[in-house]
């Protein structure tokens, strides 16, 4: 392009005809920096900062016609916005619309300055806006509404709302996190995000790496990905494999990537220097003892044995022997601190497991709380995130760095991010995925990062909703609504639209009136957003409807058939049970589409030259049935019994241009990501759109039956005054007042009247 226009999304009254001209002549790039204080547009070595100046260079560059009547609509395009009385602005609307009686633009055959200028100046307005949705100005309207509805206007007018709503994100987020992080300085801030290697990572751990990834930009410094490898019990190498392409996919991308145990060799040293120094001691209590120890603030019996004992006893941990195995190394804090994290905790540990990095190099391992304070302040961490569940831990992390003399680290804390019917525990994962419950990992049914993603959760989305919980302190378990609807809000504008229809009934319809033979037209795959693409629709007269559609059809009624016309029910063939085998319907191509109640969306039968698609279409319950599991909590007695529902359905052969991951809709049915091809046959995972209904459990929905009268109502349930049968686990008791039904008289001084149905 020739030229950059620069505008900010902010400004009033807002240039409309300056930026439409330039996405109608492309001229001019456009780009909104909502740090500037007016226009700008850079063309050809010459800075112009008036609209009109503007609107004028633009149309000479994309060689608009011009005319000498022009220069009078750049004058009614100024007097427009000053005008307030209702009677000028009303003589203003007239004027135009009687030009434009007998004209498709305000000068000459093609769409020139003169128009835009005037268009721009009208869109502005907002009382001028309101009084042309009156259509008393049907020529005006006409003219007004063309120049909007072109490809290079909409494209504008998205943009412009792109920049609104990134806007308002950016103030929302920046009011989120007015506070910052204490003591920032620009680019000296250095974050980490340390995931233990030991399993996926999930959407709490998203929270805290983009966290972590927010503030590291916003202040131009560094983030870090250490890897927690301080227990060999549960770390594997294919692990953090795995946790960088999550983080890949969430877009995350550390400055360094490094491991705790790089820094083994360093920590061990250091806990000598706290033996030495007499601020640790070894300890062989039992565990169990330890810990009632600590809880009721006993001291224990080796606390205050000599530094050599203690050296003694470490080395013999270190060595992995038989008699080192039996101790461990406590960080000497206080006996009985009300803060019971600060009763001397373990800070070594002895592990006889080959670490998947070091090998059998050492069988002494720090604790998580000894060793992230020290090589956060190593490794030039200024700032450590952590949720708060860690806030009884904070004075202990200070503890650390003051006793080894250490350079501090600022804590900031966050709140934990918990759903409802969700778990997040790794031990609980795991245990469904050994169950077979689900088919691994990235379950779309899982929390973790790979199956949220998988279950078409875009990064932007998942960005927006994590940022949007600012510094939040408060511990809830949030609905997944707000989460889909703004993954909606992402993916609609983009997502190309297909048809499907169920195979179970799918209903045969002939269409009078139609094509003789097949015919194929090119429609757009997103009829507001031309860039999505074309696609390929048949159009027969032979077609396929679902039977849901066929059966809420009355008798000569008249419907929609989408992207093509109106059409006649004219005949229906029924079977013995009342299923729609057959519909006969007749095309009225000069029916308004406004004023039928029923659009349907439908595919033409298949031939040997126009095929449809097998698809299956998948969708998800939440694993448990209840919103949040208490620890005492069994995680198999709440399993739900069902949680994937698999639909059979043909699609027209439009899908088959989709490659693995690509989000669309299947219009009238919801948003779906393609997951791949299984047994010959696409499949497709629904996306929650975040309305109650793609959301609240299935658990409890059942399909209609008839109800068998219970035996023993105290323990399959009891049919009460409506009619509905109550499972309850609660034992029997007799009614108060009898089992015949409860009688009151009415208070009334009305005479009685026998009831007419009476016999």
């Amino acid at each position: 392009m020739a030229g950059i226009l620069t505008v900010s999304s902010a400004t009033s009254p807002f240039p409309f005809a300056a930026v439409a001209i330039a996405s109608y002549t492309q001229k001019a790039e456009i780009i909104f920096d909502e740090s500037a204080s007016g226009i700008t547009l850079e063309l050809d070595g010459s800075k112009l900062t008036t609209e009109s100046e503007i609107v004028q260079a633009l149309a000479k560059a994309g060689e608009l016609s011009d005319s000498v009547a022009t220069p009078a609509y750049f004058t009614l395009a100024k007097t427009l916005p000053s005008l307030t009385a209702f009677p000028e602005i009303t003589a203003a609307l007239d004027s135009l619309d009687d030009h434009l009686a007998f004209r498709t633009v305000l000068v000459g055959h093609d769409i020139t300055s003169a128009d835009w200028i005037v268009w721009g100046a009208l869109k502005g307005s907002v009382k001028i806006i309101g009084l042309l949705k009156n259509n008393k100005h049907p020529h005006l309207l006409r003219w007004f509404s063309h120049l909007e509805s072109l490809e290079s206007t909409q494209v504008a007018l998205a943009s412009l709302t792109e920049a609104k709503s990134h806007k308002a994100r950016s103030n929302k987020t920046a009011a989120s996190f007015a506070l910052g992080l204490h003591n920032a300085k620009e680019g000296e801030v250095v974050t980490r995000f340390p995931p233990e290697p030991s399993g996926y990572l999930h959407i709490g751990h998203a929270k805290a790496a983009m966290l972590n990834q927010y503030f590291a930009r916003m202040y131009k410094g560094k983030l870090l990905i250490r890897f927690d490898d301080t227990n060999p019990t549960k770390e594997r190498t294919e692990f953090e494999e795995t946790i960088l392409e999550d983080l890949a996919l969430l877009d995350i991308h550390g400055d360094k990537v490094s491991h705790t145990s790089d820094f083994f060799d360093g920590l061990y040293e250091l806990a000598i220097k706290m033996i030495e120094t007499g601020k640790a001691y070894a300890d062989d209590t039992e565990q169990l003892q330890m810990r009632q120890e600590r809880w009721d603030g006993i001291a224990s019996k080796h606390r205050d044995d000599s530094v050599a004992d203690n050296l003694a006893h470490f080395a013999q941990m270190k060595d992995g022997t038989e008699e080192g195995v039996r101790w461990c190394l406590r960080a000497k804090m206080s006996v009985d601190n009300p803060n019971k994290a600060l009763r001397d905790p373990v800070i070594y540990r002895c592990n006889l497991i080959p670490h998947h990095r070091t090998g059998t190099k050492w069988k002494v391992y720090p604790t998580y709380d000894f060793a992230c304070p020290i090589v956060d302040s190593l490794e030039g961490v200024t700032h450590a995130l952590r949720t708060n569940e860690y806030r009884d831990r904070n004075p202990q992390y200070s503890w650390m760095i003051d006793a080894l003399g250490l350079r501090p680290v600022h804590i900031w804390d966050f709140s934990r991010l918990n759903f409802i019917y969700t778990l997040l525990s790794k031990r609980k994962l795991h245990w469904f995925v050994d169950s077979g419950l689900v088919r691994g990992w990235d379950d779309p049914r899982f929390p973790t990062v790979r199956g949220i993603r998988r279950r078409g959760l875009t990064v932007e989305a998942l960005r927006q909703f994590m940022l949007s919980q600012g510094p939040s302190q408060a511990i809830v378990s949030l609905e997944w609504d707000s989460l889909w609807t703004l993954n909606k809000k992402v993916i609609d504008p983009i997502a190309p639209r297909f048809w499907a229809v169920s195979k179970t009934g799918s209903v045969p319809v002939t269409i009078k009136g139609g094509p003789a033979a097949p015919e194929v037209k090119t429609l757009p795959r997103h009829k507001k957003n031309p860039e999505v693409g074309e696609k390929q629709t048949v159009f027969s007269s032979q077609i396929l409807v679902e039977q849901e559609d066929a059966t809420s059809f009355d008798d000569q009624e008249e419907i929609t058939l989408m992207d093509w016309g109106n059409a006649f029910v004219r005949s229906k063939t029924v079977d013995s049970t009342g299923l729609i085998t057959a519909l006969e319907m007749e095309l009225n191509l000069n029916g308004d589409f406004r004023k039928t109640k029923k659009k349907i969306t439908w595919l033409a039968q298949p031939t040997s030259t126009h095929a449809l698609v097998d698809v299956v279409l998948l969708d998800h319950d939440y694993l448990i049935t209840k919103k949040k599991l208490e620890e005492s909590d069994e995680v198999k007695d709440f399993v739900t019994p069902v949680t994937e529902f698999r639909e059979d359905a043909v699609a027209d052969a439009n899908v088959l241009t989709l490659t693995k991951g690509d989000i669309m809709q299947f219009e009238r049915k919801g948003y779906y990501i393609f997951d791949g091809e299984v047994d010959g046959r696409r499949e497709f995972i629904h996306i929650p759109d975040g309305r109650a209904a793609s959301l609240v459990s299935k658990a409890g929905v059942k399909p209609a039956a008839t109800p068998v009268p219970s035996e023993d109502p105290a323990k399959k349930g009891k049919t009460v005054a409506s009619g509905v049968t109550v499972d309850t686990k609660m034992y029997a008791v007799s009614t108060v007042y009898g089992d015949d039904d409860v009688v009151v008289p009415p208070d009334t001084k009305m005479y009685v009247v026998k009831n007419v149905y009476d016999a």
